[in-house]
Parts: structure tokens; C-alpha cells; sequence
């Protein structure tokens, strides 16, 4: 099933992006949800109209986008967490520290954009991915230390 969807999804892609879904999961969550329509001939027309009409706003967020993907290319981060003596964190490190760390240093992101590759459950060196725009991304390196 071919859907055209409303609003960003994680692992699928991105606002006004044509993708092709397993019919059950398409009708029975997105488009229920209204998170997606199905892409008919006159949706698809509609969507064309619509990113040409919106061609210089989506162009606009896409150069803040990249301003904002400069400003963070040199941050590195640190961040603290309750470990055992062995260096083991009780818990792990999420998207959710990383944002806050990221508005300490000065930085508005969104939590739902920062992506961990793998687990944190360990002090060390990590690496966090911001998808800012589905053509611009950074990488943030990151500390993880004990309190």
C-alpha cells in the first residue's frame, strides 16, 4: 500500500515523503491515527501543488537547519550518572539527557531528532545523531562520567 505521509515518522521517513507501508499497517494505524492518507492519483496532485507552493518555506527551514548543524559541529558533551564502583550507570543514558545537556550548553533541540546508536549502560565515549532535516544530520560526541 502506497500512503503520502503527514507528519515525520521514525523508521519510515518524513512529512509529504510517498512511501509504500504493509497494507494492515497502513490502514489499521496511520491512517486511523491520521498520521498518513492513501497516495490516490488526486492526493499525489495535491501533495505536487502543495510542495511547489511550499518549495521557499521548506527551503527556509532547511538553511536553519544547516546553520544549526554549524553551530553544533565542535560540542562535545558530558554527562553524569549514578554508577556502581565497576562503572556500570543504574539505568542508561537516553535522548532525554542529551537534550537537556544540549540546552545547558545553549542549544534548543528537540529530544524526538536525537538518535543513540547503541546502548548506554556504561561510562565511556558515546556518539548521538541529530536528524535535523531529512537531508541535514550531526553527530555529537558525548562523555558519559560518574557523580
Amino acid at each position: 500500500m502506497e500512503i503520502i505521509l503527514l507528519e515525520d515518522i521514525n523508521n519510515l521517513g518524513y512529512k509529504d515523503d510517498i512511501v509504500k507501508v504493509k497494507d494492515g499497517y497502513g490502514r489499521n494505524y496511520l491512517i486511523p491515527t491520521k498520521k498518513a492518507v492513501i497516495a490516490s492519483p488526486s492526493a499525489k496532485k495535491m501533495l505536487a501543488e502543495n510542495l511547489k507552493q511550499r518549495a521557499h518555506k521548506l527551503e527556509k527551514i532547511k538553511v536553519e537547519a544547516q546553520e544549526l548543524a554549524q553551530k553544533l559541529e565542535g560540542v562535545s558533551l558530558t554527562i553524569g550518572a549514578k554508577t556502581s564502583s565497576t562503572g556500570k550507570i543504574f539505568g542508561s543514558v537516553n535522548n532525554i539527557q542529551i537534550a537537556e545537556a544540549l540546552e545547558k550548553a545553549g542549544y534548543n533541540v528537540d529530544r524526538k531528532v536525537i538518535v543513540i546508536k547503541e546502548a548506554v549502560k556504561e561510562v565511556g565515549q558515546y556518539k548521538a545523531v541529530l536528524k535535523l532535516h531529512k537531508e541535514v544530520t550531526v553527530e555529537i560526541p558525548f562523555e558519559v562520567v560518574s557523580e
